[in-house]
């Protein structure tokens, strides 16, 4: 419950702070003199966007600071999932600065204006008469429905699902849409895994063959470049070996005589030893050389089918043909696997309908069972009303559709009158019959869930009399079990109050303000005479307020 306001530089209002009670209080003012301010403040206190019109003097900060008794109201998780400090006695501080940006605390703790919309959602509802359209909408309707039917963890559990199911269904198409450019590109990326996969290509390969390639197409050539640098080499008188040996020998004549001979003649020794293995080897590869024109082709023709894929896939090297290949092999493999995910996820998705099936179906019963106890408390509320011929049509259909709170359609349909025929609020019921209307809708509600503080705003517009006391009763009874604020200017309402606010306006010098103050017993006796007459009282006005007090 609201337990206090404070308001400092917002529109007329200077400064104001205010205590409230529980149960039912009235607020009572001349048109003008300032209500709507206050539910302004309230309106920002709640998460409403503010400008710099709302400062009243504009070179300080606005500051709207309630104060909320929240224990009963299970929000501890609400403020373990917003990270905010749980206090029995909650916070709210609202401020605007003269530069026009616009700050929110809970408990001292920033939050934005989306997080302070949601837990005013749990604190206050501000109804007025153009609140009273939510009435002909079908969420708000189901909401009424489903209150009575006790469908609220069903519905929790069932919008669990969809989601889930909605994701499930995103799921799918994506699936289904890589399975179809998947499918338009298999035939080609099959044709080109196999081309490549016939090469048998092999890392390191492209260089070997090029080197077999050089050699057996210039076989004639190296063998006789073998021979001749043998034939240099091993000749008996002149040759490189013979002429080593002579070197050879020459050295080691001299070697005794000082270290530096005996060096060349090392080194010498060295290259005999290293030209007499060049040889050797070169008489070897001599020897195994041929002239092999068959596998001259067949390395040839390896050689070309390289570089036409090579250049087919625009790339250099076998390793970027072998990546491709791996590419294509993905490809192709991951339309099958995609059949197979789409296949998991259909078997997956038919069972989340039957699930959502099976929930929807436990809704629509109990939306079935509490249509006729919803009828029922209406019709008889708004009989004591001023409505005693009012009819109600209401039915629930299965959709093929999943909505986010069941599987049904809604038809709410409304008469007022004794052969009128059936339609839909919002183009049937009156203003004052839609106010009224809600006001029994709040009412019932008000036994069915822990519904917030509830501000009417002028709900009884359009009435007067005894439908104007059977209103006041109607908003004390809910009084009982929730705190409720009823801003009127029937004297009826007025006088069924717990306490009663007054709010004025009145000059300052060069100011107007705006002030709410707590009547006292004496102070509301003549508000609500003034109520009755006017300004100027009568006898018969004050007794009238008194018998009305009592």
């Amino acid at each position: 419950m609201l337990t206090s306001l404070s308001i400092k530089n917002f529109a007329l209002i200077e400064k104001l702070n205010i205590d409230f009670l529980e149960n039912f209080s009235i607020i009572t003012g001349e048109t003008g003199a300032g209500k709507s301010i206050v539910l302004g403040a309230l309106g920002l206190v709640l998460g409403k966007r503010a400008d710099l019109s709302s400062l009243k003097n504009k070179e300080e900060k606005c500051v709207i600071e309630a104060h909320f008794e929240i224990s009963r109201y299970n929000l501890q998780s609400f403020f373990e999932a917003n990270d905010l400090d749980f206090e029995n006695q909650t916070i709210i501080r609202r401020e605007i600065l003269p530069s026009g940006k616009s700050r929110a605390f809970v408990n001292d703790s920033p939050v934005n204006l989306q997080e302070l919309q949601s837990l005013g959602e749990f604190l206050i509802d501000i109804h007025s008469q153009h609140q009273t359209q939510e009435l002909s909408e079908e969420n708000f309707q189901f909401a009424i429905i489903d209150s009575i039917g006790n469908n609220q963890d069903t519905i929790s559990e069932y919008a669990s699902l969809l989601k889930k199911y909605k994701s499930l269904k995103s799921n799918l198409s994506g699936l289904k849409g890589k399975l179809q450019e998947a499918s338009k590109e298999q035939d080609y990326n099959s044709f080109l895994l196999e081309e490549l996969l016939s090469a048998k290509l092999k890392s390191g390969e492209q260089e070997e063959l090029e080197v077999v390639f050089e050699q057996l197409n210039n076989v004639e050539f190296i063998k006789e470049s073998i021979d001749k640098s043998l034939a240099i080499s091993e000749a008996e008188q002149f040759g490189v070996l013979q002429n080593l040996k002579e070197i050879k020998f020459a050295l080691q004549k001299i070697a005794t005589f000082s270290p530096e001979y005996n060096s060349f003649l090392e080194r010498i020794n060295s290259v005999a030893i290293e030209f007499d293995d060049i040889v050797s080897e070169l008489n070897q590869v001599g020897e195994s050389l041929t002239n092999d024109p068959e596998q001259l082709e067949l390395t040839n023709q390896k050689l070309q089918n390289i570089y036409n894929l090579q250049k087919k896939h625009q790339v250099a090297t076998i390793h970027e043909l072998l990546e491709i290949q791996d590419v294509l092999d993905n490809k192709v493999i991951s339309v099958d696997s995609l059949q197979v995910e789409i296949e998991k996820a259909e078997i997956e998705i038919v069972e989340s309908e039957k699930q959502l099936d099976s929930l929807s179906e436990v809704i629509r019963k109990n939306r079935k069972k509490a249509i006729p106890v919803l009828t029922e408390k209406l019709i008889s509320i708004l009989d004591l009303l001023g409505m005693p011929n009012v009819r109600f049509k209401i039915d629930v259909t299965l959709s093929e559709a999943y909505h986010n709170n069941g599987k049904d359609d809604l038809e709410f349909l409304f008469a007022a009158n004794k052969g009128s025929d059936f339609g839909l609020l919002k183009k049937t019921a009156s203003g004052g019959e839609l106010s009224r209307i809600m006001l029994a809708v709040k009412s019932i509600l008000a036994q069915y869930q822990k519904l917030p503080t509830i501000v009417f705003d002028e709900i009884d517009t359009g009435v007067s009399g005894e439908i104007a006391h059977k209103m006041g009763d109607i908003m004390k009874n809910m009084s009982k079990t929730m705190q409720v604020f009823a801003i009127t200017h029937l004297p009826q309402i007025a006088a069924k109050g717990n306490a009663h606010f007054k709010v004025s306006k009145s000059t300052v010098g060069e100011q107007t303000l705006s002030e709410l103050k707590l009547l006292s017993k004496e102070d509301r006796i003549v508000e609500i005479a003034q109520m009755l007459s006017g300004k100027d009282i009568s006898d018969s006005a004050l007794n009238h307020a008194k018998a009305l007090l009592n």
